[in-house]
């Protein structure tokens, strides 16, 4: 059972409750800009555990019957294919796939705003796609100069030429698929249309991090420098916030260097701009959630760790360049820990040099840990999995969960008929496998039942992993780092 040290129900309380006040704030009408991940925030989950994954959609639903969604999307983004880390899949696909997820819990969707718009072909066609799923679409143009000539941005040719979007709502929130969307000036050119139609309106941001009520260097605050290292993105006292009430926050350093320019914008917008400081602008109650701090910073230490491990690893893919793993070594020293502060590290490449081969490790609750090897039937992330989920059910050992009879034909089919190269069954393959054993079989039923029980586990290969084991495990919510190499010397690393 994972250690809880963060409080989600009184956060979603206390969210909740936050955003209505700032309704209030400005008579009724609010545009909130939503950083980061609306679904599935892992990272948060990771660094404060105890926050569920879909905390910002509850929170949202307890919004419902006030909130509508708007998803911005950037023309060029759209042009470039641009895709989710994550997810693999494109911006344009991911924001389908938001409006799907977006209304299958009930959540009202607006529109979509195609920003830096300027006639792209692959966004024109977009335009028209979501015009036939009938999908409201506005265009947001770019703007000379941007964000620098405010007399400009703030007229009539600036967001004066921006398609007024048609809202219903108290609260709008404007998400998007990524970073570089356009979220913030979606936003201020709504406040100046609303503002000439005589409509009172006000702007917020909903940012998890960094903390602005924990310190500086909490290493929580540390952990999202290390996961945004590849952005050069700083945490820094907000100079504005202490010189205008004398007290302490955190914020990070493109909204601080951003917030004049955004406080004369809304200064021209609104006659006066209702902000002192970034951090009067937010509205993000995560820290006040925080129930066990020691909790909450061991846990912050470790994806501190894993996210050195991810960025070795893209390095080593020639996805990064070896200034972020620089930036994330300095990051943990700055905390205080190493590689040998992650049991799983060592346990997988003990068991790598024991054998001669690729090997794994996971480490369960109560921290044992267990291994697997590579085998003429299995991987070695395979195996580690079947001896993972014998250990959760009290399986002995030795009782084999598939036999080499169920494995054969599998790994004959895999050859043979779709001509893969490597024979051993892949982890969702072998969980494929226990499933149509578990039909028949009470004790791959049983291994099958402790599925559930992997996420929040910590595991580590000795090898880089193929793309579908890492899926496996990221759908399991197993956190898996791996060393920075490859099992052969082959320039295409697919299965």
């Amino acid at each position: 059972m994972t250690k809880i040290g963060f409080d989600n129900c009184k956060y979603i309380r206390l969210q909740s409750q936050k955003i209505r006040d700032r309704i209030d704030m400005f008579g009724g009408k609010l545009y909130m800009e939503f950083g980061g991940k609306l679904f599935d925030d892992f990272h948060a989950s990771r660094v404060l555990p105890g926050f569920e994954p879909d905390s910002k959609v509850k929170m949202l639903l307890e919004l419902k019957d006030e909130a509508e969604i708007v998803i911005v999307i950037n023309a060029d983004a759209i042009e470039k294919n641009k895709r989710r880390g994550d997810l693999g899949i494109t911006y344009d696909l991911d924001t389908l796939r938001l409006i799907d997820a977006f209304r299958s819990i009930g959540l009202y969707v607006g529109s979509v705003v195609i920003t830096c718009y300027t006639g792209q072909k692959l966004a024109k066609a977009f335009e028209k796609r979501l015009k036939n799923l009938g999908i409201k679409v506005y265009r947001h143009y770019p703007i000379a100069d941007y964000p620098s000539n405010i007399p400009l941005i703030v007229s009539d040719e600036g967001f004066g030429k921006n398609d007024y979007i048609e809202t219903k709502r108290q609260l709008v929130v404007v998400t998007a698929p990524g970073p570089g969307s356009g979220k913030m000036a979606t936003c201020l050119s709504q406040l100046y249309h609303e503002h000439k139609h005589g409509i009172k309106a006000g702007y917020a941001k909903f940012e998890t991090f960094p903390i602005w009520s924990i310190p500086l260097k909490h290493p929580v605050n540390i952990a999202y420098e290390a996961a945004t290292a590849d952005l050069n993105d700083v945490n820094m006292i907000d100079p504005f916030h202490l010189d205008a009430y004398g007290e302490t926050a955190v914020n990070y350093n493109r909204d601080i260097e951003i917030f004049p320019v955004l406080n004369a914008m809304m200064q021209r917008i609104m006659g006066e701009s209702p902000y002192k400081s970034p951090t009067d602008m937010g509205v993000n109650m995560a820290g006040f959630a925080i129930c066990d701090n020691n909790i909450v910073c061991d846990a912050a230490k470790q994806e501190i760790i894993r996210r050195y491990y991810a960025a070795l690893c893209a390095v080593r893919q020639g996805l990064s360049e070896q200034n972020e793993v620089s930036k994330l070594e300095l990051i943990m020293n700055q905390v205080g820990v190493t590689v040998n502060d992650r049991p799983v590290v060592s346990a997988a490449l003990a068991k790598s040099e024991l054998t001669g081969a690729p090997a794994t490790a996971i480490e369960m609750a109560n921290g044992k840990l267990i291994t697997g090897k590579t085998s003429s039937l299995l991987g070695a992330s395979s195996s580690m999995l079947l001896n993972a989920l014998k250990v959760l059910g009290g399986i002995p050992d030795d009782i084999e969960l598939l036999s080499p009879t169920i494995i054969e034909p599998i790994q004959k089919m895999k050859t043979q008929l779709l001509g893969n190269h490597n024979p051993r069954l892949h982890t969702d393959e072998v969980l494929i496998a226990l499933s149509i054993c578990a039909a028949t079989n009470g004790t791959a039923k049983k291994a099958l039942e402790q599925v559930p029980k992997l996420r929040g586990l910590e595991a580590h290969s000795s090898v880089i992993l193929a793309r579908v084991d890492e899926q496996t495990f990221r759908k399991l919510g197993v956190n898996l780092t791996c060393e920075p190499k490859y099992q052969t010397k082959k320039l295409y690393h697919n299965n």
